[in-house]
């Protein structure tokens, strides 16, 4: 088994150095997940690793379908030849579900930073996408269930014989466990000083990120509000929000780069 990752040249603050691609050989061929942004340098780098790793190709998978990770799925098709496209949703040759095998992939349905996010274990290695990564944390959009249902995701992780992630932004992380006991604590740390901030009387969007995500730059403030929304939805479903609690306004789209 190979894992090899490509970078595409996409920095910025919501995907840190850009993003991970990987192509993935396996005895019956070649994969990739997550072809990244439709970047005509990186699609190149990407038909090139498939040819240099070798084996017949076959095909694609998405973690989820946020542009810079999708977008250059028809470019790499173009350049490494046709091949079926793996993912929850959209207009995909075979949609995945969790509990589902693929080749040498076992789906992880890990709901929060997107509805339709999954991750793909092949055999000790976690293709985290944006569910975790390599350095910093992700936004949690707010569909319904999405908090409780990523902090779920996270265990039901941490439960696996994992010994690396390849997350979808951000370094390689060399330990699995260390780091989801990390993404979860964090989670509910950052649970329990909003609880806390509600309890001393704040109820405005300004003042629960001001004293919640006070350390997120202003760039990162409207993720910042769209994970707040999560939060007090996950408060909301619990029966544990106070009354008159600003929310709030959630874009029509889970893309972060709206």
């Amino acid at each position: 088994m190979q894992i090899r990752g490509v970078l595409a040249p996409n920095p910025g603050p919501f995907t840190l150095d850009g993003t991970n691609s990987y192509v993935v050989r396996d005895a019956d061929g070649v994969w990739v997940v997550d072809p990244g942004p439709g970047i005509a340098s990186h699609l190149d780098a990407l038909a090139a690793a498939i040819a240099a790793i070798g084996g017949p190709w076959r095909g694609v998978l998405l973690t989820h379908d946020h542009g810079d990770h999708a977008e250059g799925v028809p470019g790499l098709l173009d350049r490494a030849g046709a091949a079926p496209v793996h993912a929850a949703r959209g207009a995909v040759d075979v949609v995945l579900a969790d509990g589902d095998t693929l080749g040498p992939f076992s789906v992880v349905a890990t709901p929060g930073h997107a509805p339709d996010h999954l991750a793909f274990v092949v055999g000790e290695e976690l293709l985290s996408g944006d569910s975790v990564l390599g350095r910093g944390s992700v936004f949690v959009w707010p569909t319904p269930g999405a908090l409780s249902g990523y902090l779920a995701a996270l265990q039901r992780l941490r439960e696996l014989p994992l010994r690396r992630i390849h997350p979808g932004h951000g370094p390689l992380v060399a330990d699995a466990h260390a780091k989801l006991d990390e993404y979860r604590a964090h989670r509910l740390t950052r649970e329990a000083a909003l609880i806390s901030a509600l309890a001393n009387g704040h109820r405005t969007i300004d003042a629960l990120l001001d004293d919640v995500w006070s350390e997120v730059p202003a760039v990162l403030r409207p993720a910042a509000a769209v994970t707040l929304a999560a939060h007090l939805d996950k408060l909301d479903e619990e029966r544990r929000l106070p009354a008159g609690v600003e929310r709030p306004a959630v874009p029509e789209t889970d893309s972060p780069e709206v």
